[in-house]
């Protein structure tokens, strides 16, 4: 009897992409030191912002989807109505929570950015693998180099321009520090003069 092989695992694309990049790194004229600092480096970065990319995308998908559905929803427990006490209580308490639940994610994703991050991770990452194919490849703006131990300086040099460019935006477009509102301020006053009351002369000298 034929024993069955269990299916295999799919592989995930972060770690085809490890094993791709390693066999063509090693593939490359540099010398063993250059070799490692890439995969150290660049290749180390390819895949921490692919991670990062990933993970804010699927928390982004998540809210927006508890955001549109129940946003769907809501109104149609609103309209809907029951002659029975305790089905109406069920339509009313569902739509409470199914309203909060819309707020809640909606709040989340205001606050933590998941759509910013994703979309900021996701170009820093493709401008790092465009510039290590055309690295590869000896093209683009390494075309006139006879070999990539000729270029590796230069392309150390444009993989550490991504980087800072990508730390820079990062505090600068995901993550910018906001002025407070006119609101917001006024219930920071008031929240002020609650915690810390101002002592008058008077008082100050009994």
């Amino acid at each position: 009897m034929i024993e069955e092989k269990p299916p295999k695992k799919p592989v995930k694309y972060r770690d085809q992409l490890k094993q791709e990049m390693i066999v063509l790194i090693d593939q490359t004229s540099l010398s063993e030191l250059q070799k490692q600092f890439m995969k150290a480096r660049w290749l180390d970065q390819v895949l921490w912002l692919e991670g990062r990319a990933e993970t804010f995308r699927n928390r982004y998908y998540r809210l927006r989807m508890i955001t549109i559905i129940g946003g769907v929803i809501v109104p149609a427990l609103v309209t809907a109505s029951s002659d029975n006490i305790r089905a109406q209580m069920v339509i009313n308490w569902s739509t409470w929570i199914v309203s909060q639940a819309v707020a809640i994610s909606a709040a989340v994703e205001e606050f933590f950015h998941y759509g910013e991050r994703h979309r900021h991770y996701r170009n820093t990452a493709e401008s790092m693998k465009i510039e290590g194919w055309q690295f590869f490849q000896l093209s683009g703006s390494y075309r006139n180099a006879k070999s990539h131990s000729d270029v590796y300086q230069d392309f150390a040099q444009r993989v550490e321009m991504i980087i800072q460019r990508d730390v820079e935006g990062y505090f600068s477009e995901v993550i910018p520090e906001k002025k407070p509102s006119e609101t917001e301020a006024k219930s920071n006053t008031e929240l002020d003069e609650l915690l810390y009351p101002i002592k008058s002369p008077e008082l100050e000298k009994k």
